[in-house]
């Protein structure tokens, strides 16, 4: 089974993926792990789009039950039709900018105070995330999920990313357990 969590940053993907795969044999796998080049600190050079689709490819068939999290909108066509099950996680903007300035503050301790790479990268990322119920802006927006979610081939699930992690985890242990009983 291949599962897809996907949401704005902060909403909660990357948590849950990684629940999932403590309490299944699935495995996860981070959209940000084939984004992003292995750097420190983190998240300074992108991989190229064929790059990290062959990547991820490759490590999405070898192992049988997988969840993915991180949003793919634009990581090609085929990925429209490559999952059985899609959670799409939603967060209002407030705690979710908060989460992330929290994890910004956690990620880079004192380099956020004296480098100013590391600041300025920071708050164009937290701009960025920060865009995310804006329908006009020109890039990953509730609009363009919402838009992507009526291409996907398969079911999609909504969560609360305000939801306690393990009502969530259950709620979609559930679901992974219907769709065996099911297939």
């Amino acid at each position: 089974m291949k599962i897809l969590l996907f949401g704005a940053s902060g909403s909660g993907t990357t948590t849950l993926g990684k629940e999932i795969e403590k309490r299944t044999d699935f495995k996860h796998l981070d959209a940000d792990d084939y984004y992003w080049k292995k750097t420190n600190p983190p998240f300074q050079e992108k991989i190229s789009l064929l790059e990290r689709n062959e990547n991820l490819k490759a490590d999405f068939k070898k192992f049988r039950d997988v969840v993915v999290s991180g949003s793919m909108v634009s990581w090609g066509k085929e990925w429209e039709t490559a999952f059985d099950l899609a959670i799409f996680i939603r967060l209002e903007n407030a705690e979710r900018m908060e989460r992330l300035k929290k994890r910004e503050t956690e990620r880079y301790a004192e380099k956020l105070l004296t480098d100013k790479k590391i600041q300025q990268n920071s708050k164009a990322f937290l701009e960025w995330a920060n865009q995310y119920e804006n329908p006009n802006f020109k890039g990953r927006t509730f609009k363009v999920h919402k838009n992507w979610i009526e291409l996907l081939d398969c079911k999609v699930l909504r969560l609360n990313g305000a939801t306690e992690l393990n009502s969530n985890v259950d709620i979609l242990l559930n679901e992974i357990k219907t769709c065996y009983n099911n297939g």
